[in-house]
């Protein structure tokens, strides 16, 4: 099971009490449902925590996929006091909502924005907030917890973690307390399976209905219940030595899209800027020379070996010479291809002969032209020296720079993402054989 969800039991009679009158619509009525994600710039732990790359995608980028792919809200907001996480919300779909300064200081709540949102968008009936830093959040996690407010009649719900940690009271140094156990009897410590454990916020998201927004000030309240997420699902970064972890994490745990990317078959990669850094040398004699790093031919095969086809572009606007076109093919296996100035145009029939759809494809480029094969292609992945154009249509944006590493980067990402779907599959069979 991908989650678990636990809320108080309704035996009690719960369901059966009728909600209030606020809270009650009219046959065939439907209320606005928005989520909102708050990102000021000022983050005093990491500078512009909200939009520093992870895992290839801006930090806000990957709650900001799983809200519009649930398809489960008339709006998605960012709430934002800064032009560049403006600029990076709405390549990802959503609206902004440009706070004022009274909601943007550093002791502004969360609370506060919420309300100065909802009184500016007074067509909005429950909000979702979600955390930006909760890079794990997928689709099904926003359906199943919605729908505790949509069909079970909850005012508030909020996300939570399991937790199994011994918790102990706290003493000052210097103190002559003793400190004392909150959670467990030292005389008959529990095994951890002998113990359900605790269940703790993570932070994920809080759905609240407008009315306990503006009536009570509260984000919980009412019928309120919560929504169990697993461990793998709940990363929080908070400070800068989380990153790396929650690299690992999202990688392994992120969602990716409504794409399944175990079927790649086929990858374009540019020459010019991607498998080289975009430099030609020219010899005494006019020959023309480039430089490739083997960390990235290594990558070419690890995709070869998967079943992968490798086809490598070069542009008629800046085009590498035959002879240079076919060192390259004969050293990396791969066929090389010239497209025009508009490389969606040429690559298009290669995919149809092939007999396949964009989604099976993975696409790397690195300027303004392959923008329509970046937004195009199941996965798609930029070096980290490109313009922002194409950083923003991009699906992955690599660390490494064009002619460094940056090919065998994406193919990890490639290979990482297919062995993670056959797993979910695996997984899939395991669950349906258990009916």
């Amino acid at each position: 099971m991908a989650s678990r969800k636990r809320f108080p039991s309704e035996e009690n009679g719960e369901q059966d009490t009728p909600l209030p009158a606020s809270k009650q619509t009219k046959a065939g009525d439907k209320r606005h449902v928005a989520a909102l994600v708050l990102a000021r710039g000022g983050s005093k732990g990491i500078p512009l925590k909200n939009i520093k790359m992870l895992a290839g995608v801006p930090l806000i980028g990957w709650v900001l996929r799983a809200a519009v792919d649930s398809d489960m809200f008339d709006s998605v907001w960012v709430s934002t006091d800064h032009d560049e996480i403006e600029k990076v919300a709405k390549s990802h779909g959503a609206r902004v909502h440009r706070r004022s300064p009274e909601v943007s200081r550093d002791s502004s709540t969360s609370l506060d924005t919420i309300q100065e949102f909802v009184r500016l968008n007074p067509e909005v009936d429950v909000i979702c907030n979600i955390q930006a830093t909760s890079p794990c959040l997928h689709p099904f996690h926003l359906k199943e917890a919605l729908s505790l407010i949509t069909e079970q009649g909850f005012d508030s719900v909020f996300a939570v973690v399991r937790r199994h940690q011994f918790r102990w009271q706290e003493v000052k140094k210097g103190s002559q307390e003793l400190t004392k156990p909150f959670n467990l009897d030292p005389a008959n410590r529990p095994r951890r399976q002998d113990w359900d454990g605790e269940l703790c916020e993570n932070g994920s998201f809080y759905f609240t209905t407008r009315d306990l927004i503006v009536n009570s000030g509260l984000l919980q309240g009412g019928r309120v219940t919560y929504y169990e997420m697993l461990p793998e699902y709940s990363v929080d970064i908070d400070v800068d030595i989380d990153w790396p972890v929650a690299e690992q994490r999202v990688l392994k745990y992120g969602y990716f899209g409504r794409i399944t990317p175990e079927v790649v078959q086929l990858m374009f990669c540019n020459i010019s800027g991607c498998l080289t850094e975009g430099r030609i040398y020219l010899s005494v004699s006019g020959e023309e020379m480039v430089s490739i790093n083997t960390r990235d031919t290594a990558g070419i095969r690890m995709l070869q070996e998967k079943e992968v086809e490798v086809m490598l572009l070069t542009s008629t606007v800046d085009p590498v010479a035959q002879s240079l076109a076919d060192k390259l093919a004969k050293r990396t296996g791969c066929q090389v291809v010239q497209v025009g100035e508009e490389p969606l145009n040429d690559l298009k029939k290669i995919v149809e002969a092939r007999q396949l759809d964009w989604k099976d494809v993975a696409y790397m480029g690195n300027d303004k032209p392959d923008v329509p094969c970046l937004n195009q292609a199941g996965l798609s992945a930029v070096p980290a020296d490109a313009p922002v154009v194409a950083v923003n249509a991009s699906k992955y944006t690599c660390h490494r720079v064009g002619g460094h590493g940056a090919v065998r980067e994406f193919a990890e990402h490639i290979i990482l993402q297919k062995e993670k779907a056959k797993s979910l599959k695996k997984q899939d069979r395991i669950d349906c054989s258990s009916f």
